[in-house]
Order: structure tokens, then sequence, then C-alpha cells
């Protein structure tokens, strides 16, 4: 008889009894009722990440300046040269002079590929070039340079 009592033994291995069977079947109609209904939603698929650019810690810096003598074009240009955006209000200096700072800053901004940009009667918008002008109020210098003879 020990060889009844091992096949029981293997019999208990590798054979379910009733009540097992009953648990399996209890459990596949509980998972099938979890499933979700099928509806018209919209399912959003797989993650895309954009690269943005990275904020480089310093903000750009745009200078509002109001030159009185001909010496006061060395600052500008400096601002330039250091990549600052320079606006320039020209009613407090006289048409001379005005026209001659225009003259040295269209020098420079040549020569850093910048941009010289007139936006309004006396205000000019000065930039390097890692700034973008974009607006229909820009407009750029005539060849026959500034219309300052209203001013002092």
């Amino acid at each position: 008889m020990a060889f009844g009592k091992l096949g029981e033994k293997f019999n208990n291995f590798f054979v379910m009894d009733d009540d097992e069977d009953d648990y399996q079947d209890q459990e596949d109609e509980q998972t099938q009722a979890a499933q979700p209904e099928d509806r018209d939603v919209n399912h959003y698929r797989g993650n895309k990440v954009v690269a943005m650019a990275a904020p480089t810690g310093k903000a750009a810096k745009i200078v509002v300046f109001e030159p009185r003598i001909y010496s006061d074009a060395k600052e500008i240009g400096s601002h330039l040269l250091n990549n600052r955006a320079v606006v320039i209000n020209f009613d407090r200096i006289g048409a001379d002079d005005a026209r001659r700072i225009v003259d040295f800053l269209t020098g420079t901004v040549y020569a850093i590929n910048g941009e010289i940009k007139r936006i309004g009667e006396s205000i000019f918008l000065v930039t390097p070039a890692n700034f973008e002008i974009d607006g229909s109020l820009a407009s750029t210098i005539d060849s026959d340079g500034l219309n300052l003879s209203s001013q002092h």
C-alpha cells in the first residue's frame, strides 16, 4: 500500500481539487467584469519628450539711452558689444550730433552683424546679432539718413 500513498501524494501535487477549480473560475469572472467597456474615448499613446532651450541664467537686457553729447556713442557701442539691445531717444541732442551717433552705431552694428531700426520720429532700436526684431513699426534707416531738422 505504500504505492497507494505515494500515488495519492502524486495526484495531490499535480491534480487540483474541485475547490481550487471553483476558485479559478470565480477569479476569471471577476477579472472579466473589471475590464473597461469599449467607448469612443480619445486615447493618448506614447510619451513624447520635447527638448526645450534651457535658460542660460542671464536675462537678455535692453538699455534705454538718451545721449546728450556725441561721446555717449562709445557707451552705447559698449552695450552692443556686451550683447545688449539699446533703445536710443535723440530728443535731447542736436541733429548733427544725433546723425554722427547714428553713423558711429551703424558701423558698430555692421561689425557685429546686428541691426539698427528706426521705431519712432527720433527713437532708434540698435541690436546685436543675438536679437531678432519683428513687427511692422520697425523700418530701416533711409539712405538719406536722419530727418532730425526739427530738433534743437
